[in-house]
């Protein structure tokens, strides 16, 4: 087979990674996959001869570890068919190594076994000559090689090998033998290293990361990525800066007079508000107003709902005057319950990309922050994740609602992560006792794209939604939760309530 002299990569058939690996592997040059077993190995190397199959090129399997079968039965449960796209050889040890007699020759067993091993794999690549190779795995020639020094030098061979014939070679290793071995490392183009993780509860995580790539660029860091039936699926990490659209920057109405009057006429598109207040003050109705404001206009949102079952959801919310349901059905909203046991960060972000870019939605509710975290408890690049994510979507145009739950319910209340420098308006939302009443009461502490009102207003729910009263300007200390009376207590009892509708 003649050496391909093209520019254009290997596609991996992997979704994300040939995005990570700007555009895929580099042709004619070994790569390494490693991992610990079970992480997708073998997985990525069938769908990287499936793509090259697809392209029309021969690919060859070559497996040390698994039988055929095995490895028949493996593509199988994604529903792949691999019959005449993939050669498959299995270097099984030859006869003579395994006989009583043999084995009791003074010549060392390894030697024989490697040497046989290496001859049978060539004479597998003469015969089928192919584009693509898989070599599973590494460890069992570390293993026979019996030494750094000697491992190293076969390795060195089937590297050059290959080269000279221009095949693209993925050889994988399951770091079963000796995970601190680098040899191969210094020796081929890329590493690929995947990594599973297993958190104190719920699903697996797995993780991805290029540790090497020579003179190409690549998406560095760590990555998300999930093995479904169908294959493995990545999530490049989020570079906000990456991704920039124009668009005009106009004022969104909430949809209440009162509301609009507090934030200044209301929220400036593009940008990130933050909801914050203890359980049951209402933060949830509140983004949802400005959510179903949206749809009223004509525009998509999408709503993913970490904390709240849709069915209570839609009851709820359906008493005050908001059909959620039917505003899904129509398809203007697009609803999401996300388990976060389930869900990886990288897959959620990777989920709201899709709904932004692919859906047009131009307003995103994440309800709540508190269930983002629960989907990373092991993660220490929380905010970094949000300030990333809030920026995509500022760039795109996009408006975007974060409700908090702050703990406690009066008093000095604590939040779990302090995003609010990141949001561009923070709403506030408090309880407080008047007259025997527990009451709620809203105010706008921070709206970095203009002027806000700074009075604090007590809001009501009804079958109409929120209604907003007037500026409470004769006591002080609602936000502490007990206010002191500046001015006679009637006229809060006496107070007239705008519904804005």
């Amino acid at each position: 087979m003649d050496a391909k002299q093209t520019s254009q990569k290997a596609s991996t058939g992997v979704d994300g990674l040939d995005d990570i690996l700007s555009g895929g592997l580099a042709p004619g040059h070994v790569f390494l996959l490693e991992g610990n077993p079970g992480t997708g190995k073998t997985t990525i190397a069938l769908s990287f001869l499936l793509a090259g199959a697809r392209a029309g090129e021969r690919g060859l399997y070559i497996t040390l570890s698994e039988t055929e079968q095995e490895l028949r039965d493996g593509a199988a449960s994604h529903g792949w068919d691999i019959d005449g796209k993939i050669e498959v050889f299995e270097v099984a040890p030859p006869e003579s190594l395994l006989d009583a007699a043999q084995q009791q020759s003074l010549l060392y067993a390894s030697d024989l076994e490697l040497g046989e091993t290496v001859k049978r794999i060539l004479e597998a690549f003469e015969r089928v000559r192919p584009d693509r190779i898989v070599l599973d795995s590494l460890s069992e020639i570390r293993l026979l090689a019996q030494g750094s020094l000697r491992y190293r030098r076969q390795i060195l061979m089937l590297r050059h090998y290959f080269a000279r014939h221009g095949a693209t070679v993925l050889l994988l290793d399951d770091l079963t033998s000796d995970a601190l071995d680098k040899t191969v490392h210094s020796l081929v183009h890329g590493v690929i290293r995947l990594e599973e993780l297993a958190p104190a509860y719920g699903t697996e995580r797995r993780r991805l990361r290029i540790g090497k790539y020579r003179g190409q660029s690549f998406r560095g860091g760590y990555h998300d990525f999930v093995i479904r039936q169908g294959g493995v699926s990545v999530f490049p990490r989020l570079v906000a800066s990456e991704h920039r659209t124009a668009f005009t920057r106009q004022r969104m109405s909430s949809g209440i007079d009162g509301l609009d009057a507090l934030l200044g006429g209301g929220i400036e598109q593009g940008s990130s508000t933050l909801v914050l207040g203890p359980a049951g003050t209402g933060k949830s109705t509140f983004a949802l107003q400005f959510l179903v404001a949206a749809v009223r206009r004509g525009e998509k949102a999408v709503l993913f709902a970490f904390d709240e079952e849709l069915g209570l959801l839609f009851d709820r919310t359906r008493a005050l005057g908001f059909d959620l349901e039917a505003m899904r059905e129509a398809g203007s909203l697009q609803i999401e319950q996300v388990d976060a046991a389930e869900l990886s960060p990288g897959e959620f972000t990777h989920r709201v990309r899709q709904r932004v870019t692919h859906l047009g939605a131009k307003t995103v509710l994440i309800d709540s922050l508190n269930g983002y975290q629960a989907a990373m408890p092991e993660e220490n690049a929380l905010i970094l994740h949000i300030h990333e994510l809030l920026q995509y979507l500022n760039r795109q145009g996009a408006t975007t609602f974060l409700t908090v739950a702050q703990h406690g319910l009066v008093g000095d209340m604590r939040t779990p992560v302090d995003i609010t420098y990141l949001a561009d308006t923070v709403i506030l939302l408090r309880y407080f006792e008047a007259m025997g009443d527990v009451r709620r009461a809203v105010s706008v502490i921070k709206k970095r794209t203009g002027h806000h009102e700074t009075s604090i207003r007590e809001f009501r729910f009804g079958d109409r939604g929120i209604s907003l009263g007037d500026p409470l300007h004769n006591f002080q200390g609602v936000l502490r939760g007990v206010p002191i009376f500046t001015a006679n207590a009637m006229l809060l009892a006496t107070e007239t309530m705008d519904d804005g509708h």
